[in-house]
Parts: structure tokens; C-alpha cells; sequence
């Protein structure tokens, strides 16, 4: 018998919800050369069958920001996040193209189906010293774009959880800010959540050796919970190293359901507040 995960294969598609679902972050534009490609309309329609009916789609470099307020417009169950990502950061600055991919993300920031700033944050994981200052001057520039446009900042956060906060707290936090892919444990997401953060979680909260991160998702209040699946990537048990695509969903509901200890229509049901409370309507 094949093992499930095997990178070759596509998940089979999961018992429909039993009610609606956001995902809170996927890259819809990101196809991997590792496993059968997804198209953006095949990946919403599959979405949707499992009653993921909206998805916040992000971009993370000029390209993909451009696309995902593209895909916002032609599609009515997506919505944009546009932002260089922490890791473009020290490359563009390098180039010294940094301050020319400011300005055109601070253009598509002003398109009405932009609806969140990010993912903008610090990784320390694939940026060394020599990359960091950049890092954090870009936190800082994306972190005031959200104030002044009065959007909802995601964070990515990548072995660097002191830092974020250190820098947060330096600057002031924007009112709305959701902590995406949280990869934290209880002690980090009660800080995070005493600065009134939102703590979204992906894939990982089905592997087995996480039992850190389902403590930190228990001791989450329910309206402080959003659900994602950074797809393609982070794809949940059994089914980890295949290519991830927000049907998927469905599978980490069921599991952070069981964490929570609500049902899953109630869990359903209160995240889609919550993202609409935070987005807007789709």
C-alpha cells in the first residue's frame, strides 16, 4: 500500500463541513513542481465543495501581490493580502529595488479587494544576521502601512517570536493583527493574545509531535481563533509533504474541533465571524 503522504499523489477530498469555512491564508498563485499542479479555479471549486467557501489569498513579492489582487477581483470568494515578505526583504534591499516594491505595494493596498497587509513579519530560520536589519526595518514599513490604511496585519513569525513582540511593542501593534501559521506554544500565545492578537492556525496542528501548538490552540478563546492552510505547503496528517490546497481545510477543522472540544459547525461558525469581522465583506 502506498504511503499517504507520498508527494505524487492528491489528497482525497474530505467529508464536507457542516457548515462554512474562511481560510485564512493560502497562495493560490504557488504551484509546486513536486506534485500534481492545482489550478486556481479547480483549487475554489474543490474548496468549496467541502464548504470552504472564501480564502484570504496572499501575496508575498511584487508578482504574487499583483495576482492576488488579480484573482480578488475575478473571483467572488477571495479576498487580497499583499506585502513583501521577510525574506524578499534583504534581497530587494540589496538590489536596492527595496523602496520601488514599497511604493507598489503601497498602490495595491489601496485596491478595495485588498483587505489585510502581510505577510510581513521576521523569519531568522532562512535569513542569517547579515539579512536581518532589512528584515526589520521592512516589519516596521509594513506594520505603519497597515495604520494608515486602517487594514489587518498577518504576521509571519519564523523562530523569531521575541522579536516580533520587542518590535510590536516599540512601534504599537496595528488594531487588528492575526498571527499566521502561529507556531508558538501556550506561553508565546498568551502573549501574544494579552496584546489582543488573533492566533490562526494551519497543518500542523494534526501532526503528532505537536502537542506544544494544540496546548497553545487550547488556551485560545474561540473568537480569537482563525483557521488557514499556507498552501501548498503544511499540508495535514496523513497526507504531510503533499501538496496542500484549502480543501484541505476541512481535515484541520476537524482537528482543531476536537482540541477546542466544540463542535465543528460551532467551530465553523465562529471563525467565519471572526474573518468577517476582521475582512470585511467578501
Amino acid at each position: 500500500m502506498p504511503h499517504q503522504s507520498s508527494r505524487q499523489s492528491r489528497p482525497p477530498i474530505p467529508d464536507r463541513l457542516p457548515m462554512p469555512l474562511v481560510d485564512n491564508h493560502t497562495h493560490l498563485d504557488i504551484i509546486r513542481d513536486d506534485g500534481p499542479p492545482l489550478g486556481v479555479a479547480e483549487a475554489l471549486a474543490m474548496a468549496a465543495e467541502v464548504g470552504v467557501t472564501k480564502v484570504v489569498q496572499i501575496g508575498c513579492d511584487l508578482e504574487s501581490a499583483e495576482a492576488s489582487v488579480r484573482m480578488a477581483h475575478e473571483h467572488p470568494g477571495v479576498l487580497a493580502g499583499v506585502a513583501l515578505h521577510p525574506n524578499e526583504a534583504p534581497r530587494l534591499a540589496a538590489s536596492g529595488t527595496l523602496a520601488t516594491a514599497y511604493a507598489r505595494i503601497e498602490e495595491l493596498a489601496a485596491d478595495p479587494r485588498v483587505r489585510v497587509i502581510g505577510e510581513s513579519g521576521l523569519d531568522y530560520f532562512r535569513t542569517g544576521e547579515e539579512g536581518r536589519a532589512a528584515q526589520h526595518a521592512s516589519f516596521r514599513w509594513h506594520i505603519d502601512l497597515a495604520k494608515r490604511r486602517g487594514l489587518p496585519l498577518q504576521i509571519h513569525d519564523r523562530d523569531s517570536h521575541a522579536d516580533i513582540l520587542a518590535v510590536l511593542d516599540e512601534v504599537g501593534a496595528p488594531e487588528r493583527v492575526v498571527m499566521h501559521c502561529f507556531s508558538g506554544h501556550g506561553a508565546f500565545a498568551r502573549a501574544c493574545l494579552e496584546r489582543g492578537f488573533y492566533l490562526s492556525f494551519a497543518g500542523p496542528i494534526t501532526f503528532k509531535n505537536n502537542q506544544p501548538l494544540r496546548e497553545a490552540l487550547a488556551i485560545t478563546p474561540l473568537d480569537r481563533v482563525l483557521l488557514e492552510t499556507d498552501a501548498p505547503y503544511l499540508t495535514p496528517h496523513p497526507w504531510r509533504g503533499a501538496v496542500n490546497s484549502s480543501y484541505l481545510l476541512a481535515t484541520t477543522a476537524r482537528t482543531a474541533a476536537g482540541v477546542l472540544g466544540v463542535a465543528v459547525a460551532h467551530l465553523c461558525e465562529a471563525v467565519t465571524e471572526t474573518a468577517d469581522a476582521l475582512y470585511g465583506p467578501w
